[in-house]
């Protein structure tokens, strides 16, 4: 059976969007018929520490992960993306560009948890929370039957999710 890219697009692609990718192939979320990809409009350059430590904490492999431009998504050869969520609330108001493919979008708005800038229970603590709602979408998506649905159906079904 077909498996599904996802690309979850935040602004700097350091700490949800790369949580949401790791967590979209895990097959305890993704249940097997997800690979999840991440990219950002103004990239960090690097992933943010305590989205790596969160994914450790769950034995998430991250494989390795890069905080990279959404631009290597629209390149050729790039792989072709069937579904694309923003998770921040400045990527769903920016003009993203044109996918191959163009893919179904949602928007699943997440509180920043590297706005917790201090290290120590707090930042630990917006990071799994912010993991949670992640992980907890992406299995309810990965558990519709995604096979057998249009674009529409599943453009309605995320946004439900995301109203969950």
């Amino acid at each position: 059976m077909k498996k599904f890219n996802i690309l979850f697009l935040c602004t700097g692609n350091s700490a949800r969007s790369i949580m949401a990718e790791a967590a979209a192939s895990d097959p305890r979320w993704g249940q097997g018929k997800l690979r999840g990809y991440s990219a950002g409009s103004m990239p960090t350059g690097q992933p943010h520490p305590a989205a790596l430590a969160t994914l450790a904490r769950h034995n998430v492999d991250a494989g390795t992960p890069s905080s990279k431009s959404w631009d290597v998504f629209t390149a050729d050869g790039a792989p072709t993306i069937d579904f694309m969520i923003t998770v921040c609330d400045n990527a769903a108001g920016e003009v993203c560009p044109v996918w191959p493919g163009q893919p179904t979008t949602a928007h699943w708005g997440i509180p920043d948890p590297a706005a917790v800038t201090e290290p120590g229970p707090a930042q630990d603590a917006a990071f799994e929370s912010a993991f949670e709602i992640l992980s907890g979408r992406i299995a309810t998506f990965a558990s519709l039957p995604l096979h057998d649905m249009d674009a529409t159906a599943v453009r309605q079904a995320a946004a439900e999710i995301a109203r969950a």
